[in-house]
């Protein structure tokens, strides 16, 4: 089992008032994303503790260098969530490449043997069985074909594309998750036995509505779709609702 060493450094953000009785809700966020994506859920969740995992490479751990193979980052975020879980029941969040990412745990602490999340929820993400056709590889991208992309994805603010210097802090990482997503190899394994929150959008050039349903096929438990209006960052951009959702669906494991 991976060492993770100060499990503060993968979970920076942490409620303001502690709740024993809270389910830890662990949100991994989409591409050179860190653990500030989920600040504002803070409380926006009741009964929940929000916990954003913060990946190496990014805000808090800038310095550090990040992963770049789904295999190995998958291996020690199943270790910081069962670690901090301690047995009590738990769900993931994942968007976009963090939706890959919050699966894949979910496999590995069942080849672990370990307990699984009593929900997972994905959001911007086809589902890992569809054979991905994300254009170029980023990595091979030069740094204008890089900001186009991101400026077509939306969610990164325009200044910070005009900035050349944040721009240095902040393609790193972003490369980094793309090798781990374009290096991705889908395995088929039984199907899961963990309810499934599918949040797709209606315009999100990186997830159709239709390969998000093949979740479908990824659990035997109970799978939920919903639709919501806009691109590949609708979740945050109508935030509220998200959190509702979320809601909604933990509401038989929170007080």
């Amino acid at each position: 089992m991976p060492l993770i060493g100060d499990l503060n450094r993968w979970l920076p953000v942490r409620p303001r008032v502690a709740d024993d009785d809270a389910l830890p809700l662990f949100c991994l966020p989409h591409a050179g994303g860190g653990a500030s994506a989920f600040r504002s859920w803070q409380d926006g969740v009741p009964g929940t503790a929000v916990l954003p995992l913060q990946l190496p490479g990014r805000e808090s751990r800038l310095r550090e260098s990040p992963y770049q193979d789904m295999d190995s980052l998958v291996a020690v975020i199943a270790t910081v969530v069962s670690t901090e879980a301690a047995g009590r029941p738990f769900a993931l969040y994942g968007h976009s490449l963090g939706a890959l990412v919050a699966f894949e745990t979910v496999r590995a602490l069942r080849r672990r043997g370990r307990p699984q999340p009593v929900h997972l929820f994905v959001s911007g993400c086809s589902a890992p069985s569809c054979p991905a056709d994300d254009g170029p590889p980023v990595g091979g991208m030069a740094v204008p074909e890089v900001v186009q992309m991101l400026r077509r994805l939306g969610g990164t603010p325009e200044w910070l594309l005009a900035d050349a210097g944040a721009l240095e802090t902040i393609l790193p990482p972003f490369r980094a998750d793309f090798s781990v997503k374009e290096t991705y190899e889908y395995r088929a394994e039984p199907p899961l036995m963990v309810p499934i929150t599918v949040l797709a959008s209606t315009d999100d050039p990186r997830a159709p509505v239709e390969q998000q349903e093949m979740w479908l096929g990824e659990t035997v438990g109970p799978v939920r779709q919903h639709t919501l209006a806009g691109g590949h960052f609708a979740v945050f951009e109508q935030g509220a609702l998200t959190r509702s959702l979320l809601t909604e669906a933990l509401a038989q494991w929170v007080g």
